[in-house]
């Protein structure tokens, strides 16, 4: 890696400082006992509930969002344990990791519950995808599908005026949405993400991905780990659907590497329209 992310445990990096100075919440306690149980040689679905049954306030707020459409499907669970039994424990755990994600970097004014409501919906379209398509592990690509941008609140955070480079960059039809950011700030987004999920002990495939979300060139890239790739390809897909549901035609990052998103997942112009027309009836669904 030749960006921030690669270089941010070297003494020597330029802009150390800078990556110091961006505050990154630390992991959660909670969230590492879940890893540490779901790493255990046998992962007991017992234990997991204890853990998350500690939180009251964070248990009743799974149990919610895994009755909703999205994941309850027709079964609806009255208890943690039910939602494990019906969901599994890496969807649980997934569901859980985006809740405490939320609580940690807050939902306090209009343009950090935008932000969430954003990315709750790009990874419900990520958790589609990937079952409809069976690509990849509809967890994984649930949990990316949410932290794929979280760099862009602790940016927000750092520099007063970041909110107006975002929002200049997102409205670029030609260079990469990280390459402004990178001009007036010396990080960007994607890597800002990269080292929160690194610090919370994400996968190293989700690490990679939202490190590498903003390059499509990474589809054309056989040295690319197959797994990055099919996720920068679905959130395409993903950010796509959301722009239409949103009213605003195809998305700019759709014009910048659709074309190359289709042909890593072998999907024609017409397949592809028919899954962001699901999409969006998925979305009407679950308002």
């Amino acid at each position: 890696m030749s960006n921030l992310a690669a270089s941010a445990t070297s003494d020597a990096d330029p802009v150390e400082a800078l990556i110091k100075s961006i505050r990154i919440p630390p992991r959660p306690s909670l969230l590492a006992d879940l890893q540490r149980e779901l790493a255990s040689e046998d992962p007991s679905p017992a234990a997991i509930g204890r853990i998350i049954g500690s939180d009251v306030g964070m248990a009743g707020a799974l149990l919610k969002l895994a009755n909703s459409s999205f994941y309850g499907g027709q079964r609806k669970a009255k208890s943690i344990e039910q939602a494990i039994l019906f969901l599994g424990i890496n969807q649980v755990a997934a569901l859980m990791t985006g809740l405490l994600a939320r609580q940690a970097i807050g939902t306090d004014n209009a343009a950090l519950a935008s932000f969430w409501d954003i990315s709750t919906r790009r990874a419900q379209a990520m958790l589609f995808l990937s079952r409809t398509l069976r690509i990849g592990e509809p967890d994984v690509a649930h949990t990316f599908g949410l932290f794929c941008d979280t760099g862009v609140p602790l940016l927000m955070n750092r520099f007063p005026d970041y909110a107006a480079t975002f929002a200049e960059a997102a409205g670029d039809a030609e260079r990469p949405l990280t390459a402004l950011e990178d001009e007036r700030h010396s990080t960007n987004h994607a890597a800002i993400g990269c080292l929160l999920a690194r610090n919370w002990g994400l996968s190293t495939e989700v690490t990679w991905a939202i490190l590498h979300h903003q390059d499509y060139s990474v589809l054309e890239d056989g040295a690319t780990a197959d797994t990055v790739r099919s996720l920068v390809a679905l959130s395409l897909l993903a950010e796509s659907a959301i722009a239409q549901y949103q009213g605003m035609g195809d998305s700019l990052e759709w014009h910048k590497g659709g074309a190359r998103a289709c042909a890593y997942l072998g999907l024609t112009p017409d397949e592809a329209s028919d899954l962001l027309d699901q999409l969006h009836d998925c979305f009407h669904t679950e308002h």
